[in-house]
């Protein structure tokens, strides 16, 4: 009987009709597909975030197609981190934080905290500086689109489902792609493209800064804090480990063609006009693009792609603070779960985080500049929290999900290299 296809009341089984078989297997594999894409999407969505976009984009308009090349290479950089952190927590079934108590003691916890405390911080503040911005540019005034954001954020955390939030925070990340389509009506050249891709003034300290910049945009330390505690407040195990690594693979890939258009769009339109370093707010961003895209479709593009990014960027780092803080003090954590007295220090944290960076940003004080010093900020703490995770690696994984041979080789040396590159650059920044 397990033999025979089940027929419905109406006809043949769907196996057995034209098409059938290969139908409901097409459906199935994207249902499956869809089902995984999760942590690691909603993650690399958020790597692109608001302060990302506006570092993009001050890249493609001060130095053209030039900051294309190293958006390209920072693809498998990006992917080989959060793909240890995917390996650690269906391993272990730990979170980021308690991994670094466990296994290097409490001093070396809250070491590994304060590093998550000031990136997630800094990002919150460019993502709410972001929607106050988006809402300015159409004549909404941030005492409105600020208070609304932060009790959006909040609201999320309150449903007692990961998985829920999870869904919410993709579907606000894939506003970011209308930068793809937008760089692609920007009609960029493709010689001057390709000049651009064999151009690397490494000898320029601009050059030099705004490429640190972009590492810091793209390697974030909230984001291997969030990664792992997605996958195990998702309860996923070694089973899983495949489909996740495609996850993955697909959200680094997304996010860094996101990165990329929005390099190409400004380095093909306002590049052109030479006031790229101004390039710092939403507002100018919008006004910068207006003569080649219209003043509608300016700001329809900028308040689209910068509010989806600002609030997936804030849903994920503000939950990486949470999940790393009680990780890291032994707090129970879970947004299964909703708030009661034994998760109140987690929600606590959750909450706090967004009202703060609510409050900064209301309090008008001035946010200019601080997005590209808080995306340099992030690559100068790469070197402790890259260095953490690849001691993670080698202590905490079993022998059979250690990274092994030339994989090993290339993993380390290019994080060494991104690390060396933070504290090369640490005495001419400061």
């Amino acid at each position: 009987m397990s033999g025979t296809p089940i027929t419905r009341a109406g006809g043949a089984s769907p196996s057995a009709r034209p098409g059938g078989r290969g139908t409901s297997l097409r459906v199935r594999s994207a249902a499956i597909l869809a089902a995984t894409l999760g942590p690691g999407l909603v993650v690399m969505l958020a790597d692109s975030d608001a302060g990302s976009l506006i570092t993009a984009a001050k890249s493609g308009a001060v130095w053209g197609y030039a900051m294309v090349l190293p958006q390209i290479l920072l693809i498998p950089v990006l992917y080989a981190v959060q793909e240890i952190t995917v390996r650690l927590g269906v391993a272990t079934g730990e979170g980021h934080g308690a991994l670094i108590r466990r296994h290097f003691g409490p001093a070396v916890a809250l070491l590994s905290s304060l590093t998550l405390f000031l990136s997630a911080t800094g990002a919150l503040l460019s993502e709410f500086a972001a929607v106050a911005g988006v809402g300015e540019i159409f004549g909404v005034s941030r005492w409105v689109t600020v208070p609304l954001a932060t009790a959006f954020l909040v609201g999320i955390a309150m449903t007692g489902s990961y998985k829920r939030a999870e869904r919410i925070g993709i579907a606000l990340g894939m506003a970011e792609l209308a930068f793809i389509p937008a760089m692609l009506m920007a009609h960029p050249g493709l010689s001057s493209l390709a000049r651009g891709l064999a151009s690397a003034p490494v000898t320029n300290h601009s050059y030099l800064l705004l490429l640190t910049a972009n590492i810091g945009a793209v390697v974030m330390p909230w984001m291997i804090f969030y990664q792992q505690g997605a996958v195990v407040d998702r309860g996923l195990g070694e089973a899983d480990l495949g489909r996740e690594r495609r996850d993955t693979a697909i959200g680094a890939v997304l996010t860094q063609l996101v990165t990329i258009a929005t390099v190409i769009l400004f380095a093909a339109t306002v590049g052109r006009l030479g006031f790229g370093d101004r390039l710092d707010t939403v507002g100018r961003m919008s006004a910068a693009l207006q003569p080649f895209l219209g003043d509608l479709g300016a700001k329809a593009l900028l308040g689209l792609a910068m509010l989806g990014a600002a609030l997936v960027a804030a849903l994920v780092a503000s939950l990486a603070a949470a999940w790393g803080l009680s990780e890291v003090f032994g707090w129970r954590h879970s947004l299964n779960e909703r708030p009661d007295r034994a998760t109140a220090k987690f929600y606590t944290v959750y909450w706090l985080a967004h009202i703060l960076g609510a409050v900064v940003v209301l309090s008008g004080i001035s946010l200019v500049q601080a997005v590209v010093e808080v995306e340099v900020m992030n690559a100068l703490l790469l070197p402790v929290v890259l260095g953490l995770l690849l001691l993670l690696e080698a202590r905490a994984l079993p022998a059979r999900l250690r990274i092994h041979g030339l994989h090993r080789a290339l993993v380390l040396g290019v994080s060494l290299l991104v690390m060396a590159f933070g504290l090369l650059l640490l005495p001419s920044i400061l």
